[in-house]
Protein backbone atom coordinates (compact mmCIF):
# COMPACT_ATOMS: atom_id res chain seq x y z
CA UNK A 1 0.00 0.00 0.00
CA UNK A 2 3.44 1.75 0.11
CA UNK A 3 3.50 4.67 -3.14
CA UNK A 4 6.60 4.66 -4.44
CA UNK A 5 5.71 8.16 -6.11
CA UNK A 6 3.85 11.24 -4.48
CA UNK A 7 1.44 12.92 -6.64
CA UNK A 8 -1.58 15.24 -4.72
CA UNK A 9 -3.15 14.23 -1.66
CA UNK A 10 -6.04 12.30 -1.74
CA UNK A 11 -8.15 15.28 -0.26
CA UNK A 12 -11.49 15.62 -1.79
CA UNK A 13 -13.88 18.39 -2.45
CA UNK A 14 -15.76 18.10 0.49
CA UNK A 15 -12.62 16.71 2.82
CA UNK A 16 -9.93 14.60 3.56
CA UNK A 17 -8.52 11.39 4.58
CA UNK A 18 -7.18 12.01 7.72
CA UNK A 19 -9.48 10.66 9.72
CA UNK A 20 -9.18 7.35 7.80
CA UNK A 21 -5.57 7.40 8.15
CA UNK A 22 -5.50 7.95 11.82
CA UNK A 23 -7.76 4.95 12.08
CA UNK A 24 -5.42 2.68 10.57
CA UNK A 25 -2.59 4.14 12.25
CA UNK A 26 -0.44 4.66 8.77
CA UNK A 27 0.41 8.21 10.24
CA UNK A 28 1.96 6.64 13.21
CA UNK A 29 4.05 4.21 11.47
CA UNK A 30 6.60 7.15 9.85
CA UNK A 31 9.58 6.80 10.41
CA UNK A 32 10.57 9.76 13.71
CA UNK A 33 13.43 11.18 11.27
CA UNK A 34 10.44 11.76 7.79
CA UNK A 35 10.70 15.10 6.93
CA UNK A 36 8.54 17.24 7.28
CA UNK A 37 6.69 16.10 10.14
CA UNK A 38 2.71 15.84 8.36
CA UNK A 39 -0.34 16.84 10.74
CA UNK A 40 -3.80 15.03 9.47
CA UNK A 41 -3.16 14.80 6.24
CA UNK A 42 -1.54 12.20 3.92
CA UNK A 43 2.26 13.31 2.82
CA UNK A 44 1.88 14.90 0.03
CA UNK A 45 5.90 15.44 -2.54
CA UNK A 46 4.73 17.65 -5.50
CA UNK A 47 6.83 16.40 -9.18
CA UNK A 48 6.64 19.76 -11.20
CA UNK A 49 3.49 20.66 -12.81
CA UNK A 50 2.29 16.73 -12.42
CA UNK A 51 -0.74 15.61 -10.65
CA UNK A 52 -0.20 13.88 -7.26
CA UNK A 53 -0.47 10.49 -5.69
CA UNK A 54 -0.66 9.70 -1.97
CA UNK A 55 1.94 7.53 -0.67
CA UNK A 56 -0.75 5.74 0.85
CA UNK A 57 -2.03 4.42 -2.51
CA UNK A 58 -4.82 7.52 -2.98
CA UNK A 59 -4.71 8.53 -6.58
CA UNK A 60 -7.03 12.03 -7.57
CA UNK A 61 -9.43 11.75 -9.97
CA UNK A 62 -11.94 14.24 -11.50
CA UNK A 63 -15.18 13.64 -13.15
CA UNK A 64 -17.86 15.64 -14.63
CA UNK A 65 -20.62 14.99 -12.64
CA UNK A 66 -24.22 16.32 -12.36
CA UNK A 67 -27.06 16.53 -9.76
CA UNK A 68 -30.04 17.36 -11.87
CA UNK A 69 -31.25 17.28 -14.90
CA UNK A 70 -30.69 20.27 -17.99
CA UNK A 71 -28.42 21.47 -20.50
CA UNK A 72 -24.83 20.08 -19.86
CA UNK A 73 -23.31 23.84 -19.27
CA UNK A 74 -26.11 24.80 -16.72
CA UNK A 75 -25.40 21.25 -14.56
CA UNK A 76 -22.18 20.00 -15.58
CA UNK A 77 -19.74 20.38 -13.00
CA UNK A 78 -15.83 18.74 -12.55
CA UNK A 79 -15.66 17.34 -9.27
CA UNK A 80 -12.27 15.95 -7.64
CA UNK A 81 -11.82 13.02 -5.29
CA UNK A 82 -9.79 10.31 -4.54
CA UNK A 83 -9.87 7.07 -5.30
CA UNK A 84 -8.29 4.47 -2.74
CA UNK A 85 -5.85 1.43 -3.46
CA UNK A 86 -8.34 -1.57 -4.87
CA UNK A 87 -9.04 -4.63 -3.00
CA UNK A 88 -10.73 -7.68 -3.43
CA UNK A 89 -12.02 -7.62 -7.54
CA UNK A 90 -11.68 -3.69 -7.95
CA UNK A 91 -10.05 -2.70 -10.59
CA UNK A 92 -8.54 0.88 -10.64
CA UNK A 93 -8.75 2.84 -14.45
CA UNK A 94 -7.13 5.43 -16.02
CA UNK A 95 -9.56 7.32 -18.95
CA UNK A 96 -7.86 6.72 -22.11
CA UNK A 97 -10.87 8.26 -24.61
CA UNK A 98 -14.85 9.07 -24.02
CA UNK A 99 -16.97 10.09 -27.31
CA UNK A 100 -19.37 12.39 -26.73
CA UNK A 101 -22.67 10.94 -27.86
CA UNK A 102 -25.70 12.25 -27.95
CA UNK A 103 -27.27 9.76 -25.95
CA UNK A 104 -25.00 11.16 -23.23
CA UNK A 105 -26.50 14.63 -23.54
CA UNK A 106 -29.80 12.97 -23.53
CA UNK A 107 -29.24 11.04 -20.54
CA UNK A 108 -28.03 14.65 -19.01
CA UNK A 109 -31.20 16.67 -19.89
CA UNK A 110 -32.82 14.03 -18.12
CA UNK A 111 -35.28 12.71 -21.47
CA UNK A 112 -33.47 9.35 -22.01
CA UNK A 113 -34.87 6.50 -20.69
CA UNK A 114 -31.72 4.99 -18.99
CA UNK A 115 -30.91 7.41 -16.28
CA UNK A 116 -27.51 6.42 -13.36
CA UNK A 117 -28.69 6.55 -9.97
CA UNK A 118 -27.75 10.01 -8.00
CA UNK A 119 -25.20 8.65 -5.36
CA UNK A 120 -22.83 10.09 -2.83
CA UNK A 121 -19.69 7.79 -3.47
CA UNK A 122 -16.84 10.05 -4.80
CA UNK A 123 -18.01 12.98 -1.98
CA UNK A 124 -19.89 15.43 -3.67
CA UNK A 125 -22.17 17.75 -1.91
CA UNK A 126 -24.97 16.31 -3.59
CA UNK A 127 -26.16 13.05 -4.94
CA UNK A 128 -24.60 13.24 -8.25
CA UNK A 129 -24.00 11.11 -11.16
CA UNK A 130 -21.19 10.86 -13.77
CA UNK A 131 -21.95 11.50 -17.25
CA UNK A 132 -20.56 9.48 -19.88
CA UNK A 133 -21.54 5.51 -21.00
CA UNK A 134 -19.20 5.00 -23.70
CA UNK A 135 -15.09 4.78 -23.45
CA UNK A 136 -11.20 2.97 -23.15
CA UNK A 137 -9.73 2.45 -20.16
CA UNK A 138 -6.57 1.71 -18.92
CA UNK A 139 -6.04 -0.62 -16.08
CA UNK A 140 -3.90 0.75 -13.45
CA UNK A 141 -4.13 -1.66 -10.30
CA UNK A 142 -5.93 -4.51 -9.22
CA UNK A 143 -7.00 -5.88 -5.92
CA UNK A 144 -5.41 -9.07 -4.98
CA UNK A 145 -9.00 -10.95 -6.32
CA UNK A 146 -9.19 -9.91 -9.79
CA UNK A 147 -8.48 -12.90 -12.06
CA UNK A 148 -9.89 -11.46 -15.34
CA UNK A 149 -7.88 -8.42 -16.09
CA UNK A 150 -4.05 -7.37 -15.52
CA UNK A 151 -2.10 -3.83 -15.01
CA UNK A 152 -1.76 -2.27 -18.59
CA UNK A 153 -4.72 -4.26 -20.28
CA UNK A 154 -7.61 -2.20 -22.28
CA UNK A 155 -11.08 -2.19 -20.72
CA UNK A 156 -14.47 -0.59 -22.17
CA UNK A 157 -17.82 -0.73 -19.98
CA UNK A 158 -20.08 -4.24 -19.68
CA UNK A 159 -23.27 -2.07 -19.05
CA UNK A 160 -24.52 1.58 -19.94
CA UNK A 161 -25.01 3.97 -17.07
CA UNK A 162 -21.19 3.17 -15.19
CA UNK A 163 -20.02 7.08 -15.88
CA UNK A 164 -17.00 7.62 -18.73
CA UNK A 165 -16.18 11.11 -18.44
CA UNK A 166 -13.69 10.90 -15.61
CA UNK A 167 -9.97 10.80 -15.56
CA UNK A 168 -9.95 7.71 -13.25
CA UNK A 169 -12.49 5.26 -11.89
CA UNK A 170 -12.88 2.31 -9.79
CA UNK A 171 -15.14 -0.33 -10.78
CA UNK A 172 -15.13 -4.21 -10.15
CA UNK A 173 -13.70 -6.14 -12.98
CA UNK A 174 -17.61 -8.55 -13.15
CA UNK A 175 -18.37 -4.66 -15.10
CA UNK A 176 -15.61 -4.24 -17.56
CA UNK A 177 -14.53 -5.97 -20.99
CA UNK A 178 -11.66 -6.85 -21.61
CA UNK A 179 -9.95 -6.12 -25.20
CA UNK A 180 -8.12 -9.41 -25.47
CA UNK A 181 -5.72 -8.02 -27.95
CA UNK A 182 -4.95 -4.61 -28.37
CA UNK A 183 -2.58 -4.81 -30.77
CA UNK A 184 -2.66 -2.51 -33.73
CA UNK A 185 -5.53 -0.73 -32.07
CA UNK A 186 -6.01 2.82 -30.98
CA UNK A 187 -8.12 4.51 -28.11
CA UNK A 188 -10.40 6.11 -30.19
CA UNK A 189 -11.09 2.52 -32.02
CA UNK A 190 -11.50 0.65 -28.18
CA UNK A 191 -13.73 3.69 -27.14
CA UNK A 192 -16.11 3.84 -29.85
CA UNK A 193 -16.83 0.08 -30.53
CA UNK A 194 -19.57 -0.13 -28.14
CA UNK A 195 -22.16 1.05 -29.19
CA UNK A 196 -22.79 2.93 -32.71
CA UNK A 197 -21.05 -0.21 -34.49
CA UNK A 198 -22.53 -2.54 -32.03
CA UNK A 199 -25.80 -1.39 -33.23
CA UNK A 200 -25.28 -1.73 -36.87
CA UNK A 201 -23.95 -4.86 -36.64
CA UNK A 202 -27.21 -6.38 -34.40
CA UNK A 203 -29.48 -4.83 -36.96
CA UNK A 204 -27.79 -6.13 -39.81
CA UNK A 205 -27.90 -9.49 -38.81
CA UNK A 206 -31.13 -9.86 -36.41
CA UNK A 207 -33.44 -8.42 -38.01
CA UNK A 208 -33.20 -9.72 -41.61
CA UNK A 209 -32.76 -13.04 -42.43
CA UNK A 210 -30.87 -12.66 -45.76
CA UNK A 211 -30.12 -15.07 -48.50
CA UNK A 212 -26.52 -15.26 -48.58
CA UNK A 213 -26.37 -17.21 -51.72
CA UNK A 214 -27.77 -14.04 -53.28
CA UNK A 215 -24.54 -11.92 -51.89
CA UNK A 216 -24.44 -8.83 -53.79
CA UNK A 217 -28.22 -8.71 -54.67
CA UNK A 218 -29.96 -7.63 -51.73
CA UNK A 219 -29.95 -3.87 -50.24
CA UNK A 220 -30.51 -2.24 -47.01
CA UNK A 221 -31.28 1.88 -47.09
CA UNK A 222 -30.77 3.80 -44.34
CA UNK A 223 -31.20 7.82 -43.41
CA UNK A 224 -28.75 9.29 -41.17
CA UNK A 225 -26.25 7.84 -43.48
CA UNK A 226 -22.94 10.11 -42.10
CA UNK A 227 -23.76 9.05 -38.39
CA UNK A 228 -21.67 6.43 -36.51
CA UNK A 229 -24.51 4.12 -36.87
CA UNK A 230 -24.72 4.57 -40.73
CA UNK A 231 -21.15 4.61 -41.27
CA UNK A 232 -20.65 1.38 -39.84
CA UNK A 233 -23.61 -0.14 -41.27
CA UNK A 234 -22.05 0.88 -44.70
CA UNK A 235 -18.49 -0.90 -43.38
CA UNK A 236 -20.49 -3.96 -42.46
CA UNK A 237 -22.74 -4.43 -45.48
CA UNK A 238 -19.77 -4.21 -47.79
CA UNK A 239 -18.61 -6.98 -45.92
CA UNK A 240 -21.24 -8.78 -45.88
CA UNK A 241 -22.01 -8.81 -49.58
CA UNK A 242 -25.45 -6.19 -48.86
CA UNK A 243 -25.84 -3.44 -50.75
CA UNK A 244 -26.36 0.10 -48.91
CA UNK A 245 -28.61 3.26 -50.52
CA UNK A 246 -27.57 5.81 -47.97
CA UNK A 247 -29.34 9.29 -47.27
CA UNK A 248 -27.72 12.25 -45.76
CA UNK A 249 -28.80 15.87 -45.17
CA UNK A 250 -27.30 18.56 -47.71
CA UNK A 251 -24.39 20.41 -46.46
CA UNK A 252 -24.64 24.32 -46.85
CA UNK A 253 -23.29 24.28 -50.36
CA UNK A 254 -23.40 21.45 -53.27
CA UNK A 255 -19.86 21.20 -53.05
CA UNK A 256 -19.89 19.79 -49.49
CA UNK A 257 -22.51 17.13 -50.18
CA UNK A 258 -20.74 16.11 -52.61
CA UNK A 259 -18.02 15.98 -50.65
CA UNK A 260 -19.77 13.94 -48.47
CA UNK A 261 -21.23 11.29 -51.17
CA UNK A 262 -17.78 11.01 -51.97
CA UNK A 263 -16.74 9.90 -47.92
CA UNK A 264 -19.33 7.73 -47.84
CA UNK A 265 -19.00 6.29 -51.09
CA UNK A 266 -15.32 5.56 -50.38
CA UNK A 267 -16.09 3.15 -47.30
CA UNK A 268 -18.10 1.29 -49.57
CA UNK A 269 -21.49 2.82 -49.77
CA UNK A 270 -23.13 1.67 -53.21
CA UNK A 271 -24.99 4.72 -53.51
CA UNK A 272 -25.43 8.37 -51.80
CA UNK A 273 -28.57 10.28 -51.81
CA UNK A 274 -30.00 13.70 -50.35
CA UNK A 275 -33.09 14.12 -48.23
CA UNK A 276 -34.11 16.27 -50.67
CA UNK A 277 -33.41 13.64 -53.45
CA UNK A 278 -35.28 10.74 -50.92
CA UNK A 279 -38.46 13.05 -50.63
CA UNK A 280 -39.34 14.12 -53.92
CA UNK A 281 -41.21 12.59 -57.22
CA UNK A 282 -38.03 10.92 -58.76
CA UNK A 283 -36.98 8.87 -55.68
CA UNK A 284 -38.98 5.78 -56.91
CA UNK A 285 -37.81 5.74 -60.64
CA UNK A 286 -34.08 5.89 -58.72
CA UNK A 287 -34.88 3.13 -56.59
CA UNK A 288 -36.06 0.79 -59.37
CA UNK A 289 -32.91 1.55 -61.52
CA UNK A 290 -30.37 1.22 -58.73
CA UNK A 291 -32.16 -2.09 -57.93
CA UNK A 292 -32.21 -3.93 -61.53
CA UNK A 293 -36.00 -2.86 -61.86
CA UNK A 294 -36.83 -4.31 -58.59
CA UNK A 295 -34.58 -7.60 -59.48
CA UNK A 296 -32.51 -6.63 -56.03
CA UNK A 297 -34.85 -6.09 -52.93
CA UNK A 298 -34.51 -3.45 -50.45
CA UNK A 299 -34.61 -5.87 -47.47
CA UNK A 300 -33.90 -3.78 -44.52
CA UNK A 301 -34.31 -0.01 -43.96
CA UNK A 302 -32.19 1.57 -40.72
CA UNK A 303 -34.26 4.58 -39.27
CA UNK A 304 -32.84 7.11 -37.16
CA UNK A 305 -34.74 10.23 -38.25
CA UNK A 306 -38.71 9.14 -38.22
CA UNK A 307 -41.18 11.24 -39.65
CA UNK A 308 -41.68 11.65 -43.62
CA UNK A 309 -37.71 10.41 -43.87
CA UNK A 310 -39.01 6.94 -42.28
CA UNK A 311 -42.31 6.83 -44.20
CA UNK A 312 -40.26 6.98 -47.58
CA UNK A 313 -37.82 4.65 -46.37
CA UNK A 314 -40.78 1.97 -45.74
CA UNK A 315 -42.45 2.94 -49.41
CA UNK A 316 -38.54 1.44 -50.76
CA UNK A 317 -38.99 -2.21 -48.83
CA UNK A 318 -39.83 -5.69 -50.59
CA UNK A 319 -42.53 -7.64 -49.07
CA UNK A 320 -41.83 -9.04 -45.75
CA UNK A 321 -39.08 -7.03 -45.16
CA UNK A 322 -38.38 -4.64 -41.87
CA UNK A 323 -37.95 -0.80 -40.51
CA UNK A 324 -36.06 -1.18 -37.94
CA UNK A 325 -35.76 2.61 -35.90
CA UNK A 326 -33.03 3.11 -33.40
CA UNK A 327 -33.03 7.09 -33.45
CA UNK A 328 -35.72 9.96 -33.76
CA UNK A 329 -33.12 12.92 -34.69
CA UNK A 330 -36.50 14.84 -36.28
CA UNK A 331 -38.46 14.21 -33.01
CA UNK A 332 -41.55 13.10 -35.41
CA UNK A 333 -43.42 10.20 -35.24
CA UNK A 334 -42.89 7.04 -37.56
CA UNK A 335 -45.77 7.32 -39.84
CA UNK A 336 -47.13 3.83 -41.03
CA UNK A 337 -49.23 3.53 -43.79
CA UNK A 338 -52.03 1.13 -43.86
CA UNK A 339 -51.19 -0.39 -47.26
CA UNK A 340 -47.31 -1.31 -46.50
CA UNK A 341 -48.90 -3.11 -43.55
CA UNK A 342 -51.51 -5.06 -45.42
CA UNK A 343 -50.38 -5.57 -48.90
CA UNK A 344 -46.61 -5.98 -47.95
CA UNK A 345 -47.01 -7.34 -44.41
CA UNK A 346 -43.80 -4.85 -43.41
CA UNK A 347 -42.63 -5.40 -39.82
CA UNK A 348 -41.71 -2.28 -37.92
CA UNK A 349 -39.61 -3.04 -34.98
CA UNK A 350 -37.32 -0.95 -32.80
CA UNK A 351 -33.81 -1.30 -31.43
CA UNK A 352 -32.05 0.03 -28.05
CA UNK A 353 -28.71 -0.87 -28.03
CA UNK A 354 -28.49 -0.39 -24.41
CA UNK A 355 -31.26 -2.48 -23.12
CA UNK A 356 -29.88 -5.47 -26.08
CA UNK A 357 -26.81 -4.99 -24.55
CA UNK A 358 -27.54 -5.64 -20.33
CA UNK A 359 -29.52 -8.65 -21.83
CA UNK A 360 -26.98 -9.91 -24.16
CA UNK A 361 -23.48 -9.61 -22.58
CA UNK A 362 -21.47 -12.54 -24.15
CA UNK A 363 -23.23 -11.63 -27.83
CA UNK A 364 -22.09 -7.95 -26.85
CA UNK A 365 -18.76 -8.83 -25.83
CA UNK A 366 -18.26 -11.72 -28.80
CA UNK A 367 -19.86 -9.01 -31.70
CA UNK A 368 -17.25 -6.21 -30.47
CA UNK A 369 -14.50 -8.85 -30.92
CA UNK A 370 -15.64 -9.03 -34.32
CA UNK A 371 -15.68 -5.72 -35.18
CA UNK A 372 -12.59 -4.89 -33.88
CA UNK A 373 -10.99 -7.76 -35.66
CA UNK A 374 -12.06 -6.03 -39.05
CA UNK A 375 -10.72 -2.49 -37.82
CA UNK A 376 -7.24 -4.80 -36.86
CA UNK A 377 -7.38 -5.88 -40.37
CA UNK A 378 -8.10 -2.16 -41.75
CA UNK A 379 -11.57 -3.34 -43.20
CA UNK A 380 -13.28 -0.87 -40.76
CA UNK A 381 -12.04 2.44 -40.40
CA UNK A 382 -12.10 4.62 -37.91
CA UNK A 383 -15.11 7.74 -37.53
CA UNK A 384 -14.64 11.48 -37.73
CA UNK A 385 -13.55 12.90 -34.86
CA UNK A 386 -13.20 16.25 -33.01
CA UNK A 387 -10.16 15.29 -29.98
CA UNK A 388 -11.11 17.20 -27.03
CA UNK A 389 -7.86 16.86 -25.06
CA UNK A 390 -8.22 16.72 -21.19
CA UNK A 391 -5.25 17.47 -19.10
CA UNK A 392 -4.94 17.41 -15.77
CA UNK A 393 -5.29 21.15 -14.93
CA UNK A 394 -7.70 22.26 -17.41
CA UNK A 395 -10.88 24.10 -16.36
CA UNK A 396 -13.69 22.29 -16.34
CA UNK A 397 -15.28 25.55 -18.81
CA UNK A 398 -13.39 24.07 -21.23
CA UNK A 399 -14.68 20.48 -21.01
CA UNK A 400 -18.67 21.38 -20.61
CA UNK A 401 -18.46 23.52 -23.52
CA UNK A 402 -17.18 20.68 -25.50
CA UNK A 403 -19.94 18.58 -24.13
CA UNK A 404 -22.57 21.37 -25.06
CA UNK A 405 -20.93 21.85 -28.54
CA UNK A 406 -22.19 18.35 -29.61
CA UNK A 407 -25.61 20.28 -29.36
CA UNK A 408 -24.88 21.90 -32.44
CA UNK A 409 -25.77 21.18 -36.22
CA UNK A 410 -23.35 19.95 -38.74
CA UNK A 411 -19.73 18.69 -37.09
CA UNK A 412 -16.62 18.04 -38.74
CA UNK A 413 -16.60 14.72 -36.44
CA UNK A 414 -17.74 13.04 -32.93
CA UNK A 415 -16.53 15.09 -29.85
CA UNK A 416 -14.00 13.09 -27.91
CA UNK A 417 -12.69 13.26 -24.71
CA UNK A 418 -9.19 11.88 -24.98
CA UNK A 419 -6.96 12.41 -20.86
CA UNK A 420 -3.22 13.28 -21.29
CA UNK A 421 -2.70 13.42 -17.72
CA UNK A 422 -0.39 10.66 -16.29
CA UNK A 423 -1.70 7.68 -13.62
Amino acid sequence: MFSGRAIRSGVNATGSHASALSKTGAASRLSSTSKPQWRGVSPQVPIGNRRWISVYGYTQSKALVYSRYGEPKDVLQLHKHSISAPHGTQVNLRLLAAPLNPADVNQIQGVYPSKPPFQTALGTQEPSAVAGNEGAFEVIATGSGARNVSKGDWVVMKQTGQGTWRTHAQLDESQLIKIENKEGLTPLQISTVSVNPVTAYRMIKDFCEWDWMRAGEEWLIQNGANSGVGRAAIQLAREWGIKTLNIVRERKTPEETEVLKKELLDLGATAVVTEAELLSGGFRNLVHDLTRQGKEPIRLALNCVGGKSATALAKTLAPGSHLVTYGAMSKQPVALPSGLLIFKNLAFDGFWVSKWGDKNPQLKENTISDVLQLTRAGRFKDIPVEEIKWNWDMDGSELISGVQETLSGYRSGKGLLCYKGQD
